[in-house]
């Protein structure tokens, strides 16, 4: 008999016991008498058996893989977000020997994920139920891109509100003070963090807030485009705008260009993401770096911890970066 053909059904008959008894003898079970886990181990040598990995896991109730839930919402993928998250979770899944498995979600659905040795969820939108579920279940679970302060949870995020601040406080620098802001789903905790940088940074520079200089969309690149047609159309159109993605920031200056007017000569512009096509629009972008990767990496770390028995939790919201590049300049006050 060939070692790749060997099966516990093969050793159980070989030692004379049931598959139930080689099992708990392969998991370790301490209800195995001496006796027959000598005979077991002395078969399983002599077979050259190799116990499957799957299998073994799925005995303990548990499997090696953990479940990566997405938020489905409208513009989801339109992001730079997205892509970064899922690229940084999979590759130190695969380095840690993880299997991943993704599921997106509209917060309305049961998750079937009791057998995964761990849940990452990607933000908290509309499915803080099963968030709840998770920790009620006991499995080990934490939370990306969103701080959940009242559950007793790990959360790896990003420091939005200081990275908004940051930029808004760089165009009042420069002498703008006509300053916009193009906010992305406000369902989303990102984004509305965004939105509260935007203002702290007016408030605590004196700016007035100006209603209509604040609009809304679901981080599109035609919501963008709508955004950014409004804003010029105004009778006193903005000198800056702060927008909550790099996506819809270039949309924002094609739309400015396609109007006559010139970046960063009659308009300043900023982003968020540091998304590498920044680099080569028609005028490279002014950006918050956001550590995406950083943020997965780390997520899927402290999951680990957590699946291997650590009990004290993180909060965690890792700093972000000016990158300054051509879409600003400095204006006469």
């Amino acid at each position: 008999m060939s070692a790749r053909t060997i099966s516990i059904v093969d050793v159980a008959k070989a030692a004379g016991v049931s598959i139930a008894t080689v099992s708990r003898v392969i998991n370790k079970a301490p209800t195995v008498n001496n006796a027959n886990r000598k005979k077991i181990e002395e078969v399983i040598r002599k077979l050259k058996f190799t116990p499957s990995p799957s299998a073994q896991a799925l005995a303990r109730g548990r499997t090696n893989a953990v479940a990566l839930i997405i938020p489905r919402y409208e513009g989801i993928f339109y992001s730079f977000y997205a892509l970064e998250l899922i690229r940084g979770i999979g590759t130190l899944c695969d380095c840690l020997k993880l299997d991943l498995l993704l599921h997106l979600t509209d917060g309305r659905d049961v998750l079937n994920a009791k057998s995964a040795a761990g849940i990452i969820f990607a933000d908290i939108i509309t499915n803080r139920a099963q968030l709840e579920w998770a920790l009620k279940e006991n499995i080990p679970t934490v939370v990306v891109n969103n701080l959940v302060e009242d559950l007793d949870v790990s959360c790896i995020a990003i420091d939005n509100l200081r990275g908004a601040f940051d930029a808004v406080n760089y165009f009042i620098s420069l002498g703008h003070r006509r300053i916009a802001h193009i906010a992305g789903d406000l369902i989303s905790q990102a984004a509305s963090m965004r939105l509260a940088g935007y203002r702290q940074a007016l408030a605590e520079n004196k700016l007035k807030e100006i209603a209509e200089y604040i609009v809304r969309t679901n981080y599109s690149r035609g919501q963008a485009r709508q955004a950014t047609e409004k804003l010029l159309s105004l009778n006193a159109p903005p000198t800056a705008i702060f927008i909550a993605s790099d996506t819809m920031a270039l949309e924002a200056i094609t739309v400015i260009m396609e109007k006559g007017k010139k970046v960063p000569e009659d308009i300043s512009v900023i982003g968020f993401d540091d998304n590498p096509a920044s680099l080569y629009g028609a005028v490279s972008l002014t950006t918050v770096r956001q550590p995406l990767i950083k943020m997965a990496e780390e997520g899927i770390k402290e999951l680990d911890s957590l699946i291997k028995g650590k009990k004290d939790l993180r909060k965690v919201a890792l700093p972000t970066e000016l990158v300054v590049r051509d879409s600003c300049r400095a204006i006469k006050q």
